[in-house]
């Protein structure tokens, strides 16, 4: 029998339950194989989150629980983050991304989705540089488009390296030709989502301001966001790290499809778990970016590393902090050594293990490290592993904040 965990009043059931298609009346079993197993759901408005992918079960259909929308919209419980694919100043070549991009989508069935996580400012030249490839890789397999989720950041000023949240004072259509340019002060959010539309070439699924700008209440955010999705912009409204408090004002004036927070064994703030609970509420997808520590907590880097990367600027990977966070690196090789699996889906899992409603966004640009990543989805941790981890991470001071300073958290 499978096991239930009870998210508020809805019961779900964990990876193991095999038996259940058996037991289903014969027109709602799946007909012939699949490539993903996905026994148990969770809907989070419209969003009806997968539990496992397998490309070796059979699926069953019908078998989820619902708390909250009704879209028939389904998304894998791992997704994929594709920052790091153009925000380097080495060029990573276009196959070799796409290859990356195809292997996770290509675990998914007909009607299933995996969360593609792009952003306007993902590049250094242009800015716009992942939405490009995007809108290249999708030009070249269009077949992939309805296997994508596609979850775009935006509302941010380039110049002043801060949040825009402000609304458009140009009609529908009426772009400046530098958008960067002009105005040279303001990024407002209408001028934003018409950029990336036009660089992706369609419509994202869902569009996030990258910060909640400080200028403009939440409340005028989600309103202005509200009115470009009665345009037909994009279908959903997301938020990117916000405090429990914003999320829950936010989601008065309209459902919030999703919040994407930072989420790891390095990072699990006061605030992080605040914010998970209040989603688990209001039924949000909460999305986990960062969850393998920047790439750290999976990597072997050793005592005197640098970076030239986007890395470079963290805190918690400078001089020092490095050599001392290694400590918590090697504990958990040690847990995931023993488990017969690797530290990014140790790390992966634990994420999941969070909640049906948290979803892992890992990052990589090769076809190798997407495929470990989204195996993950196949770890099944125990109470007493999650007891071990969990000790562990408490066990650690973290040295080093996650941002530095200047940069805005918890908006």
């Amino acid at each position: 029998m499978a096991e239930r965990h009870k998210l508020a009043d809805i019961n779900f059931l964990s990876h193991d339950s095999l038996q259940l298609h058996a037991r289903l009346p014969t027109h709602q079993r799946h007909k012939g194989k699949s490539r993903a197993k996905d026994l148990g759901w969770c809907w989070v408005h419209g969003l009806k989150v997968s539990t496992h992918l397998n490309p070796t079960f059979e699926r069953c259909d019908d078998n989820y629980y619902c708390c909250g929308g009704s879209t028939g919209l389904q998304v894998a419980n791992v997704g994929h983050g594709l920052m790091m694919m153009t925000w380097k100043e080495k060029v990573v070549p276009d196959e070799e991304c796409f290859e990356s991009i195809k292997a996770g989508l290509d675990l998914v069935s007909p009607g299933e989705k995996i969360i593609l996580n792009t952003g306007e400012f993902y590049g250094l030249n242009p800015p716009e540089a992942n939405l490009a490839l995007l809108n290249r890789f999708f030009t070249k397999y269009p077949e992939y488009r309805e296997r994508a989720f596609i979850s775009v950041k935006g509302g941010f000023n380039m110049k002043a390296r801060q949040s825009d949240g402000s609304p458009s004072p140009f009609e529908k259509g009426e772009i400046p030709s530098t958008v960067h340019g002009n105005p040279p002060c303001l990024r407002p959010l209408g001028i934003s989502v018409e950029n990336i539309n036009k660089w992706l070439g369609f419509k994202p699924d869902l569009f996030e301001c990258a910060r909640q700008d400080k200028n403009h209440p939440v409340e005028e955010t989600i309103s202005t966001l509200k009115g470009l999705v009665e345009e037909g912009f994009f279908d959903y409204i997301g938020l990117s790290e916000v405090s429990e408090a914003t999320l829950r004002r936010a989601a008065k004036i309209h459902p919030i499809a999703a919040v994407e927070i930072e989420i790891s064994p390095w990072t699990y703030e006061l605030e992080t778990r605040n914010v998970i609970q209040a989603a688990k509420e209001l039924d949000v997808l909460v999305v986990g970016y960062s969850p393998l520590g920047h790439g750290f907590l999976a990597s072997n880097y050793q005592p005197g590393t640098t970076f030239s990367d986007i890395r470079a600027h963290s805190p918690r990977l400078a001089p020092g902090a490095l050599e001392a966070n290694i400590k918590v690196r090697d504990a958990l090789t040690k847990i995931s050594t023993k488990l017969g699996i690797t530290n990014a889906q140790l790390c992966l899992a634990w994420v999941v293990s969070l909640g049906p409603h948290v979803v892992p966004i890992p990052g990589s640009h090769t076809k190798s490290r997407t495929l470990e990543n989204f195996s993950a989805s196949n770890v099944k941790l125990s109470e007493s592993d999650l007891k071990e981890i969990n000790e562990t991470i408490e066990a650690f001071e973290i040295v080093g904040n996650r941002y530095p300073a200047g940069v805005p958290v918890w908006t």
